[in-house]
This record gives C-alpha cells, structure tokens and sequence, in this order.
C-alpha cells in the first residue's frame, strides 16, 4: 500500500464580502484576534485583511460568552494571537457559515506522493490522507499524483468514493494495470 498525504503549505484565502471592494473579494487569513471584554463576558474576533484594499475585516469567533466557560489555553492563545489557534478557527466549518465567507484553497496544499514502482506487484493500492480538509477532487488529485490523463484515471482506477465528486476526508483507490 503506498501513502499518499495532502498537506497544508499556508493558510487558504478567504472568500467574503468586503465593504470597500465589493461583494467577492479575498482576504488573507494570516489574521490575530482581538479580544474585548465586558464585564465578565468576553467578545472574540479574528481580524483579517483584505488582498485588494488592505482593510480590516472582522471574524466573530465568540460573542458574549462568560469568561469561565472558555478553556485557559484557548483564552491564552486569543491574547498572545497563536498561529495554531488562527489556523485552526480558520479551518472550522462553524466559523465559515457564521461569518459567510468560503475558504479558497487554491495554492495552499501540496501533494506527497511516492510514484508506484512499475515493476513491483498489480494492482497498487493507495491510500490518501488529508491533513487539514482540502476539497479535492478524487479523480483530479490522482491523476495529478500519476500524471495520467482523467480520462484514463476514470479507467483505471477502482475508488471507494466518487472520483467526480469533492471529498474533504481521506480516502483509498487501486490502480489497475494496464490491459
């Protein structure tokens, strides 16, 4: 079985809406948060910036939520703006539908693939893990990873998932050889 692992290289761009530039513009989610408190509740934003404009645009991540309930190291990576702690409410679905924006994931993976030893046994089988949940296409990725033709990999290849339908989990598929 050969591992096949699709890696984050950077934050993905977000696609929202921005005051100034219009109804789709991009930001970039190298953000930091911006905590305010009141009283013993506490509000939570991300802050991100537009590509176009350069402006500010802020995220809600937690609003009016009582000091006790939030966990310590969260609370610590809030105030001291943790690269993890962005990336990782970035990537949160949660958050996405929330605040409206899409993420734009073009760019911001890679894939490591060892090639398939054409004189080792048939058929290969393969397995894909995605570290973070970057849509891909099934029968895009591979095809990529063995630089086959789509059309070919449509006929070679034996896949648990629809290879035409995006996936954002890991998966596995066969190569079947060539006849």
């Amino acid at each position: 079985m050969l591992p096949w692992v699709v890696r984050r290289t950077g934050l993905p761009l977000l696609s929202l809406r921005c005051a100034a530039c219009g109804p789709e513009s991009a930001a970039v989610g190298e953000g930091r948060f911006r905590v305010n408190a009141n009283g013993k509740l506490l509000d939570v934003w991300l802050l991100v910036r537009c590509s176009s404009c350069d402006r500010t645009i802020k995220l809600t991540v937690h609003e009016r939520v009582p000091v006790r309930s939030f966990d310590p190291a969260d609370l610590r990576g809030y105030r001291e703006n943790d690269p993890e702690l962005v990336a990782s409410r970035l990537l949160d679905p949660l958050l996405a539908r929330r605040n409206r924006f899409a993420l734009d994931w073009r760019g911001a993976w890679r894939l490591d693939a060892p090639p398939p030893r054409p004189d080792g046994p048939w058929p290969v089988r393969v397995e894909v893990v995605l570290e973070d949940p970057v849509p891909v296409r099934p029968d895009r990725l591979i095809a990529r990873g063995l630089g086959l033709s789509r059309s070919e990999v449509l006929r070679r290849i034996k896949c648990e998932v629809p290879l035409r339908r995006t996936t954002s989990a890991g998966f596995a598929f066969t190569v079947m050889p060539v006849d």
